[in-house]
């Protein structure tokens, strides 16, 4: 009754945020944080006794400085991010001890060790030699800054995560928790179950579907993998490939547009472009991603001789239509509260979640049961909760790290030391931010792994003369590495074990099957057109034609070819469209 009242809370504050109008920052986000909490520290999975006694006092103690916060707001907003008291360097201190341990207890040591060393700099950097060094900081002004002001945990990633982040969770939560996720099911298995390797095409589809709203790629994997990794195997599938389609299909839906998994609407926040732009900037590179997945697919079908999905297990297309009104319906108010009415994303966002709460009470059986709908709608309320409280410690965390970055002058600093380290050179710095995705990124959900690795490398690229929206193309794409990337590879090791194989074997077949997630951002450097779609719509199609035909020769190369030098010869001649025409094309 506890963790449902809390949900209730939750869901409810960020919901009457939206209906609210304007709520200030110093108010809204400390809330955000004194709700999440509970989530991380009591309502988790036991640890120990010793561990659930301190993780409760903990949260106490950081709902308590949080809502101290909010209710001095107007206080504090005079003290211009300076401390005053030594109560109040306690509410600081208790602050960050939570913010660091939320963040290690969702996510594990990565993300919260490097803030901690963000801290230590920030504190003691003065004494660091040479160009890293900083001025000293007063105490009073670095501890108000980092946490009882908008510079530090506060700040404007703490925002995304309450205004925008939050409530396409709840969408998605609402979505999963109805029948939206059969009609993704059936949708796919109607378009594709006839097809060579039919059950492979349908994960393709459905996880597309799934993904787009669902902010996670392992989140992805548990929920349409327990369907699909069984039907392939069932049909003839190798385990590691059954594994790997759903893995990198999962993965893919992070990238497909409308929703993005709610990075649509973050990209929206923090470059300024209108909505429909990043849309249709996003819509190619992700098409091709998917159509890259579809031709490895066949291949491995036509390796493995690997048939489509018998009749019995394809939806009839009474079922398709009834079923697939409960993703379309709530889509459609989306979409229309945007793009006809005018509303905010956030709003329609409102709207649809009203839209999709209200066909809980239903069923693909068409029956009003409320008994159901309550089970549905605690399911919703726990599970967004749960997402947004994940979310939340992660970006929360990671804004202890941008707040330092912004008061030492690290962050122009880290950008310069990109800048120098690739000589100035754009493939060199695109290398490395491709590397620090994909550390930054592990185990990090791609919505949170994003904006962590726009607020480290975006300035560089930005600086080399890249556009801003597609310096942030590049970074969301790239923060997808680590879920089919080793060493962590979430969705590979999730799918691994869904499907009893080894994760090594599952990765190494991911990589070649996904291997558009690492050339397709390339290509939209090489290929600037490729995300012009609504400006250039046909130079925008002859570049996707030339990316896509690049990728696909890469991917043959790399799964349909049997003789080493033919794998080695169309890699290269891939690789040569898609890095060296584009040269020619400019000189000439």
């Amino acid at each position: 009754m506890a963790m449902l009242s809390a949900a209730i809370l939750l869901v409810g504050f960020h919901l009457g945020l939206i209906f609210s109008g304007i709520v200030p920052n110093l108010v809204a986000r400390p809330l955000h944080l004194a709700l999440i909490l509970p989530w991380i520290f009591v309502f988790a999975e036991p640890r120990g006794r010793l561990a659930d006694l301190s993780g409760a006092v903990l949260a106490f103690a950081g709902m308590a400085a949080s809502v101290w916060i909010a209710l001095n707001a107007d206080r504090l907003a005079d003290q211009y991010g300076f401390v005053e008291t030594g109560f109040q360097y306690g509410v600081g201190a208790v602050l960050l001890l939570a913010v660091l341990e939320a963040a290690r207890r969702a996510i594990g040591w990565p993300l919260p060790s490097i803030a901690f060393v963000a801290l230590l700099y920030a504190a003691f950097g003065q004494h660091v030699p040479g160009e890293f060094g900083h001025a000293p900081l007063p105490a009073a002004s670095l501890m108000g800054t980092l946490t009882l002001a908008e510079g530090g945990i506060f700040g404007q990633l703490t925002g995304v995560s309450v205004g925008v982040v939050a409530i396409f969770v709840i969408f998605g939560a609402v979505l999963n928790a109805g029948e939206a996720g059969q009609g993704f099911m059936n949708l796919a298995a109607a378009a594709a179950g006839r097809l060579r390797g039919g059950a492979g095409k349908v994960s393709v589809i459905a996880s597309a579907l799934f993904g787009s709203i669902s902010g996670s790629a392992s989140a992805n994997v548990a929920s349409t993998g327990a369907v699909t990794i069984p039907a392939m195997i069932r049909l003839g599938y190798p385990r590691r490939i059954a594994a790997a389609v759903e893995a990198v299909a999962s993965s893919g839906g992070q990238i497909m547009p409308p929703l993005m998994g709610a990075g649509a609407f973050v990209m929206v926040e923090l470059t300024g472009t209108p909505y429909t732009d990043i849309i249709a900037a996003a819509l190619l590179p992700a098409i091709l991603y998917f159509l890259v997945v579809w031709f490895g697919i066949d291949a491995y079908a036509r390796r493995f001789d690997l048939g489509a999905l018998p009749p019995d297990e394809r939806p009839g297309g009474r079922e398709v239509a009834i079923t697939s009104a409960f993703f379309a319906v709530p889509f459609a108010v989306l979409l229309g509260g945007m793009f006809r009415i005018g509303y905010t994303p956030q709003y329609s966002a409102a709207l649809a979640i009203v839209a999709g709460t209200l066909l809980l009470t239903v069923g693909a059986d068409m029956r009003l049961d409320l008994r159901r709908a309550a089970m549905r709608a605690e399911t919703a309320l726990i599970g967004a909760s749960r997402q947004v409280a994940l979310i939340g410690a992660i970006i929360i965390c990671a804004s202890i790290i941008i707040g330092v970055l912004a008061i030492t002058g690290l962050g122009v600093k880290i950008t310069s030391l990109i800048l120098s380290a690739s000589n100035g050179q754009i493939w060199p710095s695109l290398i490395l931010t491709a590397l620090a995705c994909l550390v930054l990124g592990m185990e990090v959900p791609t919505t949170a792994a994003y904006v962590i690795c726009i607020s480290v490398a975006g300035p560089a690229l930005i600086s080399l003369g890249l556009e801003p929206l597609q310096a942030h193309l590049f970074v969301f794409w790239f923060a997808l590495l680590s879920t089919i990337t080793p060493p962590v590879c979430g969705a590979v090791f999730i799918a691994a074990g869904m499907a009893q194989e080894s994760w090594v074997r599952v990765a190494a077949t991911a990589m070649a099957l996904g291997v558009g997630l690492y050339l397709i951002p390339l290509g939209m450097i090489a290929w600037p057109d490729l995300i012009r779609l609504a400006d250039r719509p046909l130079p925008a199609l002859a570049a996707a034609l030339l990316v896509g035909t690049g990728c696909v020769i890469v991917s043959y190369a790399l799964i349909g070819v049997r003789h080493r030098w033919k794998t080695l010869s169309g890699i290269m001649a891939g690789l040569a469209i898609l890095f060296l025409l584009p040269m020619i094309v400019q000189a000439s």
